[in-house]
Formats: C-alpha cells, structure tokens, sequence
C-alpha cells in the first residue's frame, strides 16, 4: 500500500477507537490484517428504526488510491434495506461512489452507514425489490426489515407468526435462507412465496 493511504488509515484507525462520538453511536472498528487494507466494521441498528439493536458487520478494503478514492464497503450481515442488495450486500451510497472528496474519513464512512439505516433512499436503490415494498407497502417493508434484522443480526425481537411461515416452507423441503428471501419478496404471502421457489 502507499505509504500516504497506510499513514493516514492508520491515523484514521485510532480516531474512530479513541472517539466517544463513534462509541456512543456504538459503531467499532477492527483490523483484518496489518497492513490496514482490510478492515471490520460494526454498526449498531439505530432506534426508531427497524433495525433497532441489530449487529451489522460492514467489510472495508482500502485501495491504494485511498484517500484520493472511496473504501470499497459492504454489508457482510445480511439486510433488507432499499440501498444495500439483500443478495450481496454491495451498498448505494453516493459518498461511496461520486461524491468522495479526499477529506472525508472512516469514521464518515461508517457514521453515514449508521445514518443510511434510519433514512433510506428508495429512489436511488441498490435493491429494486426491496425499493418497492419500501414504496408501496411501508407496513410489509418494516415487518420484514425487522425480522431479517432479529434473525441476521442478532435483534432483539423475534416475530412467531413469520417464523412459522419459514418454518412452514422448511418443512417442504425449502432451504432456510430461500424460503426466507421468498417470503420477504413476497410480502409474506405463503402461496406466492410457494409458487416463486417452485417455478
């Protein structure tokens, strides 16, 4: 890595451990390697929010470009939100794309993450699907925000009468995570989310 990108992430680094800010927000920040290209974040779900309580885990790959180029990021945890794929978990963030400038830091990175939870931006989405739920059914949309936040985040609530839906598709003989998907795509509608894994 150049020598200025790993001066100045490691200086970076140790603003986000040290800050109170990122620990009230309770956002933590951990090395994948030493060389500080590759890093963990975790970013506490926000209150109000359907997240609430969940833990995400983000990974950080810093190029050799860095600062003069954004972080790569993505979510790790998977998430059902209008910005991040529910598939990959590649974020649609515009101070991750076009509108870096070199000031920016990681502690802005992860802080915006936090914020992207609480304010999502359907018309600019990184999951169509989810976009529109977000859209049409805001109702449907935070149920199962909710519940991928209780099941793959380790949130606090969990919801029996969803359980029992996936539980009901596991039983014929769906994968999990499918008959999860499947549901939260079809707004929790056994019969469709039935007919969409078998067809």
């Amino acid at each position: 890595m150049a020598n200025i990108a790993s001066q100045r992430i490691q200086r970076e680094f140790k603003e986000v451990i040290k800050s109170e800010e990122v620990a009230k927000c309770h956002i933590k920040l951990e090395l994948k390697n030493d060389d500080f290209t590759q890093l963990k974040g975790e970013i506490i779900g926000p209150p109000d929010t359907p997240y609430d309580g969940g833990v995400f885990q983000v990974d950080i790959v810093i190029p050799e470009t860095y600062p003069f180029n954004p972080p790569k990021v993505k979510f790790v945890t998977k998430i059902w939100h209008p910005n991040i794929s529910s598939v990959t978990g590649a974020i649609c963030l515009d101070i991750l794309k076009d509108q870096w400038a070199a000031a920016m830091t990681l502690r802005t990175v992860l802080l915006s993450l936090q914020a992207l939870l609480s304010a999502a931006e359907p018309d600019d989405p990184q999951d169509a699907v989810v976009a529109r739920q977000y859209k049409e059914q805001q109702i449907v949309f935070r149920q199962t925000a909710k519940h991928w936040a209780n099941i793959y985040a380790q949130g606090p609530n969990r919801e029996a009468e969803l359980e029992a839906k996936v539980s009901q598709l596991k039983a014929m003989g769906f994968d999990e995570h499918r008959a999860r998907v499947a549901l939260s795509t079809c707004d929790w509608n056994m019969q469709r989310a039935t007919d969409h894994l078998v067809s």
